[in-house]
């Protein structure tokens, strides 16, 4: 008799929630995790969205661990001396059942994997799955469960669900994955930067448990990508994305790019006289819909960031609710095809329809272009200058001379930039399309 109904590799949000699915529907499943705890190998440059939590965990918000509510969201474009800042805020976001928050992932993590394990998980620590186990130990042979680093630590199963990170060596070995190319991952950078709460309550223009959650576009040093600045109770996270073939074929370090953004007038007065308390880096994979694996096989599904379910297409950057949402859909989908005893990848074919009726794949869809028109040459290079520009010259005043003119001001910098009229025409029309 096997070990277990299901092993789920990986107690980040993916797996905690196919966790927590299975062990309420009174499976018996093991939650193999390779870190001390759940979120200890973990580092986040973003908002956690938890609205997909309403029904799995009503009212989550009232113990989930957060660190601040998002009140105030804003998007930059920024120049060597400028910026132009679009800020939005609204006191809707400010309550029940708020819309996003900050969250430290170890904690985060871990409460959910507790969630998890309330339920009847078994969850299995400092612990790596090393591989497939196959029946026979044939290449060819049904998969069994998974090997461990553990001296006889073989846990077998009649299903596994990969949610082992970006990059998913259970995904690969099983052949869900085609060939890796580099241009479909960035590489997200973040300094933890500590201030004292009050500090950061003054300077972000917050109260109580209000949050901020800043974007930023111009301000990699011409290597495709974004920044990111966001408020935790009395720390400031700060960071860039970086295209990794772009990174890897210049001379900077992000580091350095993370300390430039850090000295600019724009972001600097935020910071000063913080204390770095943390660095860390990670791997996304950014190309989103086309990039997606085989999600099911014999015995097999893959979850969360292992399936490239990372939504990164420019304004939207999201992550865990995508991980929760595949999920807890891997976890419905298993328990349907053990209680049919068929755990073949059509038995398993329940997954896909229903990553297919909710908002993971339909967002995926419609957002599918929106990456590349992002990390366009003339988005990453061109247009936050052109737009900051003309910002500029539209408040300045030069008498004796009179105003030129929206019209005048748009066209000379236009013009300065390089680039044709047609080119923005063309570029609007392509992002209209690319944003649904």
């Amino acid at each position: 008799m096997p070990d277990f109904d299901v092993i789920v590799v990986g107690a980040g949000p993916a797996g905690s929630s196919a966790a927590l699915v299975l062990a309420r529907a009174g499976r018996k499943v093991c939650l193999v995790e390779r870190g001390p705890f759940p979120g200890s190998k973990n580092m986040y440059g973003g908002v956690v969205y938890g609205r997909i939590l309403d029904t799995l965990i009503p009212e989550w918000w009232k113990d989930a661990p957060i660190q601040r509510w998002v009140t105030r969201r804003a998007t930059m474009l920024m120049t060597g001396t400028q910026a132009l800042t679009v800020d939005f805020r609204t006191d809707a976001w400010a309550g029940p059942p708020y819309n996003g928050a900050t969250a430290y992932r170890p904690d985060f993590d871990s409460w959910l994997a507790g969630r998890a394990v309330d339920a009847g998980a078994t969850l299995v620590c400092d612990t790596v799955a090393k591989g497939l186990l196959r029946e026979g130990d044939r290449p060819d042979g049904a998969i069994v469960g998974v090997r461990t680093d553990r001296p006889d630590g073989d846990l077998t199963a009649p299903l596994v669900i990969a949610c082992d990170g970006v990059n998913s060596f259970l995904a690969k070995e099983a052949g869900l994955y085609g060939e890796v190319d580099p241009a479909n991952y960035t590489v997200g950078v973040k300094e933890t930067v500590a201030l004292p709460r009050e500090a950061i309550e003054q300077r972000f223009n917050v109260r109580d448990r209000d949050g901020v959650d800043f974007e930023i576009l111009g301000c990699t040093q011409g290597i495709p990508g974004g920044g990111f600045l966001y408020t935790n109770l009395d720390t400031v996270a700060v960071g860039v994305v970086l295209k990794v073939p772009s990174l890897a074929a210049q001379s900077l370090r992000p580091e350095e790019i993370i300390a430039r953004m850090k000295a600019h007038s724009a972001i600097a007065p935020l910071i000063e006289g913080g204390e770095v308390k943390e660095y860390s880096a990670h791997l996304i994979p950014e190309a989103g819909y086309d990039m997606i694996p085989e999600l099911a096989g014999d015995g097999m599904l893959v979850a969360g960031d292992a399936a490239a379910l990372c939504l990164a297409a420019g304004i939207w950057l999201e992550g865990v609710n995508f991980a929760i949402g595949s999920g807890i859909a891997a976890g419905e989908a298993a328990t349907e095809a053990l209680t049919r005893g068929d755990v073949s990848a059509a038995g398993l074919s329940g997954y896909r329809a229903r990553l297919d009726a909710n908002f993971v794949m339909k967002d995926h869809k419609k957002l599918r272009r929106a990456a590349h028109v992002i990390m366009g040459e003339r988005n990453q290079l061109h247009y936050p200058q052109i737009a900051c520009n003309i910002v500029e010259d539209m408040f300045r005043v030069e008498n004796p001379d009179p105003k030129p003119g929206l019209r005048r001001i748009v066209q000379r910098e236009v013009k300065r930039s390089g680039l044709r009229m047609r080119d923005l025409m063309r570029d609007a029309r392509d992002g209209m399309r690319s944003f649904g």
